[in-house]
């Protein structure tokens, strides 16, 4: 049996498949380069990380589920100037993960929060840290299913296991009062053991619509905004600029 053949074989068994597809390539450029053996198969070892690296931030990006890809980069702030770019760049490192610290996009529709809030998570998930994006709306309704089948337990540790959760769009649908109460218990059980993204188009003050309880609504925005970021976007629609922008460009 020829040593490539084993090789094959060897790399097969131990689920190396960026060593067996690169080692005869680097194998004739560390001859070229005259390196040594340890530098070869460091070379090796660092194709294999870097490749399964980059497949886990791929299964991580898959699992968020994100509706678009939205990042940092493409957001025009020139369009926002209610919001600090830098402060942006300084979120995107992630400290406010670690810190389980929330972030709330707050402003009217067409602004440009969902691209944010999903730009930040895109960012976390580069970052290592499991990300999960859903609309306010599809999280009440997984939660109503998961209480009718005697499951919110086991939903409540599944969501646990994220490091951040973007929930997209509260307040744009009311909830009824059960959905309501469980998504407050959802939030609460969140609550300084993980980060949560909200974006709404609602001012705090008018949260009591979506909840409908005075005191259930004061007491979740006690703990939302205890340890959050608040980012407050205002100004015409930032899809409106954009369209107007292209047609100025003669996009359309």
């Amino acid at each position: 049996m020829t040593t490539e053949i084993l090789l094959d074989h060897i790399t097969k068994q131990l689920r190396m498949p960026t060593i067996a597809k690169q080692y005869r390539s680097l194998a004739r450029e560390a001859e070229e380069r005259n390196l040594r053996y340890e530098e070869y198969l460091l070379a090796l070892l660092e194709a294999e990380v870097q490749a399964r690296e980059e497949n886990q931030r791929q299964r991580r990006l898959k699992q968020a589920a994100f509706p678009i890809h939205k990042t940092l980069d493409t957001y025009d702030f020139t369009f926002m100037p209610s919001l600090n770019r830098n402060r942006f760049l300084t979120l995107a490192k992630g400290e406010f993960v670690e810190r389980k610290e929330n972030i709330i996009f707050l402003g009217n529709s067409g602004t440009g929060k969902t691209h944010l809030a999903i730009g930040l998570g895109i960012a976390m998930i580069q970052n290592g840290y499991k990300t999960k994006f859903i609309t306010a709306s599809e999280l009440v309704e997984e939660l109503l299913i998961a209480k009718e089948e005697h499951k919110l337990g086991a939903f409540e540790k599944k969501w646990l296991k994220y490091d951040v959760i973007i929930v997209d769009e509260l307040g744009y649908i009311p909830f009824s009062k059960a959905g309501a109460e469980l998504l407050f218990q959802f939030f609460s059980n969140r609550y300084e053991r993980a980060s949560v993204i909200i974006t709404t188009n609602l001012e705090f003050v008018e949260w009591t619509n979506i909840f409908g309880d005075e005191k259930m609504t004061a007491a979740l925005l006690d703990r939302l905004t205890h340890r959050s970021h608040i980012l407050l976007l205002n100004g015409e629609s930032y899809r409106f600029r954009q369209s107007m922008k292209q047609r100025e460009n003669g996009e359309w």
